[in-house]
């Protein structure tokens, strides 16, 4: 399937992404998963948006990685640096978000994850936070191979990506 298939297809209620031409489908996430996403999009957007930081994008929505065969994905939060936004399409954003949220669903399985995290990393993303709602965690993941596990009794911050950014991880499941 190509990146403009999947565009047309008719919304179902489901997730749906490509890898390398390959159609996967998701089931809606559960209470908790939309709960804990819709905390960390309240604490980023506002900061963002009252910086005038950069586009923060919901989720569903879809950034073309790779063409021929195509690779979209969708995470659940993303963000764009204010100097990379540019001129917002009808279509799939090309390219990697600065910063990719995925929100952790009781189904997922450690390899998948970590399949898609280093997709995302590979792929022109600078960092991506893997949220955990189960464990309460924030493990944060840098393009440079670094990483940081956060408990609730840490601090997560948006170093070079969203300046000035922080808030508590326990926040994010309150």
């Amino acid at each position: 399937m190509t990146a403009e298939e999947l565009f047309w297809l008719p919304d179902d209620g489901l997730r749906h992404e490509l890898i390398k031409g390959e159609h996967l489908t998701m089931s809606p996430p559960g209470e908790l998963h939309g709960a804990v996403a819709m905390n960390l999009s309240i604490l980023l957007g506002q900061y963002i948006k009252s910086r005038n930081l950069g586009q923060m994008y919901a989720a569903k929505t879809g950034f073309k990685l790779e063409s021929d065969p195509d690779t979209v994905l969708a995470p659940d939060i993303a963000f764009i640096r204010r100097e990379r936004v540019g001129v917002l399409t009808q279509k799939y954003r090309g390219g990697a978000p600065d910063l990719v949220v995925e929100v952790l669903s009781p189904d997922d399985r450690k390899r998948k994850v970590e399949d898609k995290t280093a997709r995302w990393l590979g792929l022109g993303a600078s960092v991506v936070w893997l949220v955990d709602p189960k464990q309460r965690t924030v493990d944060v993941r840098l393009a440079d191979g670094r990483q940081n596990l956060l408990t609730v009794d840490d601090e997560l911050t948006g170093d070079d990506i969203i300046s000035g950014f922080r808030c508590r991880v326990a926040e994010i499941f309150d």
